[in-house]
Protein backbone atom coordinates (compact mmCIF):
# COMPACT_ATOMS: atom_id res chain seq x y z
CA UNK A 1 0.00 0.00 0.00
CA UNK A 2 1.21 3.81 -1.04
CA UNK A 3 -0.05 6.65 0.48
CA UNK A 4 0.55 9.99 -0.79
CA UNK A 5 1.81 12.96 0.82
CA UNK A 6 1.58 16.77 -0.15
CA UNK A 7 1.10 18.15 3.55
CA UNK A 8 1.73 17.38 6.75
CA UNK A 9 2.11 13.67 5.89
CA UNK A 10 5.32 14.66 4.12
CA UNK A 11 6.65 15.28 7.71
CA UNK A 12 4.74 13.27 9.89
CA UNK A 13 2.77 10.62 8.16
CA UNK A 14 2.24 8.79 11.39
CA UNK A 15 3.77 5.67 10.30
CA UNK A 16 7.58 4.14 9.28
CA UNK A 17 7.34 3.75 5.13
CA UNK A 18 9.90 1.39 4.29
CA UNK A 19 10.23 3.68 0.82
CA UNK A 20 9.61 6.92 0.05
CA UNK A 21 9.74 8.11 -3.63
CA UNK A 22 8.93 11.58 -4.98
CA UNK A 23 5.65 11.58 -6.86
CA UNK A 24 3.75 13.82 -8.82
CA UNK A 25 -0.04 13.77 -8.92
CA UNK A 26 -1.72 15.22 -12.31
CA UNK A 27 -5.10 16.90 -11.91
CA UNK A 28 -4.70 18.60 -8.24
CA UNK A 29 -2.52 21.33 -6.57
CA UNK A 30 -1.72 21.82 -2.86
CA UNK A 31 -3.48 24.41 -1.73
CA UNK A 32 -4.89 26.07 1.84
CA UNK A 33 -8.13 26.02 0.75
CA UNK A 34 -9.97 24.08 3.93
CA UNK A 35 -11.02 25.25 7.51
CA UNK A 36 -9.14 23.62 10.24
CA UNK A 37 -11.63 23.33 12.86
CA UNK A 38 -9.98 20.41 14.83
CA UNK A 39 -6.25 20.12 13.83
CA UNK A 40 -4.39 23.79 13.83
CA UNK A 41 -7.96 25.59 14.23
CA UNK A 42 -11.46 25.59 16.38
CA UNK A 43 -15.17 25.95 15.34
CA UNK A 44 -14.97 29.51 16.76
CA UNK A 45 -11.46 30.43 15.52
CA UNK A 46 -10.48 28.31 12.36
CA UNK A 47 -6.98 27.73 10.81
CA UNK A 48 -6.31 26.64 7.56
CA UNK A 49 -4.66 23.41 5.83
CA UNK A 50 -3.75 22.22 3.10
CA UNK A 51 -5.76 20.07 0.91
CA UNK A 52 -5.86 18.39 -2.92
CA UNK A 53 -8.02 20.42 -4.73
CA UNK A 54 -8.65 19.23 -8.28
CA UNK A 55 -7.86 21.45 -11.50
CA UNK A 56 -6.88 21.18 -15.12
CA UNK A 57 -5.04 18.09 -15.84
CA UNK A 58 -2.12 19.48 -16.95
CA UNK A 59 -1.04 20.56 -13.59
CA UNK A 60 0.52 18.73 -11.14
CA UNK A 61 0.49 18.25 -7.28
CA UNK A 62 4.51 17.16 -6.16
CA UNK A 63 4.85 15.23 -3.14
CA UNK A 64 5.76 11.91 -1.88
CA UNK A 65 5.07 8.34 -2.36
CA UNK A 66 5.16 6.53 1.13
CA UNK A 67 5.33 2.84 0.64
CA UNK A 68 3.36 1.13 3.65
CA UNK A 69 4.86 -2.45 5.20
CA UNK A 70 2.61 -4.98 4.44
CA UNK A 71 2.07 -6.17 7.89
CA UNK A 72 1.24 -2.61 8.69
CA UNK A 73 -1.60 -1.50 6.38
CA UNK A 74 -4.88 -1.67 7.84
CA UNK A 75 -3.69 -0.43 10.78
CA UNK A 76 -1.98 2.28 9.07
CA UNK A 77 -5.29 2.90 6.95
CA UNK A 78 -7.03 3.30 9.75
CA UNK A 79 -4.91 5.88 11.71
CA UNK A 80 -5.20 7.73 8.22
CA UNK A 81 -8.74 8.13 8.27
CA UNK A 82 -9.12 8.86 11.95
CA UNK A 83 -7.44 11.77 11.19
CA UNK A 84 -7.78 13.12 7.76
CA UNK A 85 -11.57 12.36 7.86
CA UNK A 86 -12.15 13.86 11.39
CA UNK A 87 -14.74 16.01 9.30
CA UNK A 88 -15.77 14.64 6.60
CA UNK A 89 -14.27 17.55 4.83
CA UNK A 90 -11.95 14.89 3.08
CA UNK A 91 -12.56 12.35 0.38
CA UNK A 92 -10.56 9.27 0.48
CA UNK A 93 -9.42 8.18 -2.91
CA UNK A 94 -7.47 5.62 -4.84
CA UNK A 95 -4.99 7.55 -7.45
CA UNK A 96 -2.84 5.76 -9.99
CA UNK A 97 0.18 7.95 -8.50
CA UNK A 98 3.35 8.27 -10.98
CA UNK A 99 6.84 7.68 -9.34
CA UNK A 100 9.40 9.81 -10.15
CA UNK A 101 11.37 5.95 -10.92
CA UNK A 102 8.90 5.57 -13.63
CA UNK A 103 6.80 3.05 -11.72
CA UNK A 104 3.03 3.69 -10.82
CA UNK A 105 2.11 3.36 -7.36
CA UNK A 106 -1.87 2.73 -6.23
CA UNK A 107 -1.66 5.33 -3.93
CA UNK A 108 -4.40 6.35 -1.07
CA UNK A 109 -4.95 10.06 -1.04
CA UNK A 110 -7.00 12.59 0.62
CA UNK A 111 -8.73 14.86 -1.27
CA UNK A 112 -11.02 18.36 -0.39
CA UNK A 113 -15.02 18.20 -0.97
CA UNK A 114 -15.46 21.19 -2.59
CA UNK A 115 -19.20 20.77 -1.59
CA UNK A 116 -18.35 20.50 2.22
CA UNK A 117 -18.59 23.71 4.37
CA UNK A 118 -14.93 23.85 5.49
CA UNK A 119 -13.71 23.82 1.52
CA UNK A 120 -13.17 27.77 0.72
CA UNK A 121 -10.77 30.03 -1.25
CA UNK A 122 -8.87 33.24 0.21
CA UNK A 123 -6.45 35.08 -1.34
CA UNK A 124 -2.81 34.31 -0.07
CA UNK A 125 -2.69 37.81 2.29
CA UNK A 126 -5.73 36.85 4.01
CA UNK A 127 -4.82 33.25 4.31
CA UNK A 128 -1.75 34.29 6.32
CA UNK A 129 -3.56 36.30 8.48
CA UNK A 130 -5.92 33.24 9.36
CA UNK A 131 -2.66 30.50 9.64
CA UNK A 132 -0.86 33.54 11.94
CA UNK A 133 -3.76 33.01 14.59
CA UNK A 134 -5.06 30.10 14.60
CA UNK A 135 -4.29 26.98 17.13
CA UNK A 136 -5.97 23.38 17.14
CA UNK A 137 -5.58 20.19 18.62
CA UNK A 138 -2.49 19.41 17.01
CA UNK A 139 -0.79 22.82 17.71
CA UNK A 140 -0.42 26.16 15.82
CA UNK A 141 -1.26 26.58 12.43
CA UNK A 142 1.95 28.29 11.74
CA UNK A 143 4.06 25.60 12.94
CA UNK A 144 1.85 23.36 10.02
CA UNK A 145 2.75 25.82 7.54
CA UNK A 146 6.12 26.12 8.51
CA UNK A 147 7.00 22.12 8.54
CA UNK A 148 5.63 21.63 5.38
CA UNK A 149 7.01 24.89 3.30
CA UNK A 150 10.45 23.78 4.91
CA UNK A 151 10.27 19.92 3.96
CA UNK A 152 8.91 21.00 0.55
CA UNK A 153 12.35 22.94 0.19
CA UNK A 154 14.54 19.89 1.70
CA UNK A 155 12.90 17.77 -0.95
CA UNK A 156 13.91 20.34 -3.66
CA UNK A 157 10.00 20.77 -4.78
CA UNK A 158 9.17 24.39 -5.55
CA UNK A 159 5.79 26.13 -4.09
CA UNK A 160 6.50 29.76 -4.56
CA UNK A 161 2.92 30.02 -2.59
CA UNK A 162 4.00 27.97 0.76
CA UNK A 163 7.41 30.52 0.57
CA UNK A 164 4.95 33.45 0.38
CA UNK A 165 2.89 32.38 2.88
CA UNK A 166 5.75 31.37 5.52
CA UNK A 167 7.50 34.61 4.38
CA UNK A 168 4.08 36.68 5.60
CA UNK A 169 3.32 34.77 8.29
CA UNK A 170 6.34 34.59 10.30
CA UNK A 171 6.40 38.70 9.60
CA UNK A 172 3.02 38.50 11.36
CA UNK A 173 4.10 36.13 14.21
CA UNK A 174 7.03 38.00 14.91
CA UNK A 175 4.97 41.71 15.26
CA UNK A 176 2.48 40.06 17.26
Amino acid sequence: MWVFGYGSLLWNPGFEPVEQVRADLPGYRRSFCMLSIHHRGTPEDPGLVLALDAVEAVEVCAGLALRVHDREKEHVLQELRARELISSAYVEKWVDLPLADGRIARAVTYVVDRDHAQYCRYALDQQAQIIAGAVGGRGPNPEYLFKTADMLRDLGIPDPQLDYLAEKVANLTKSA
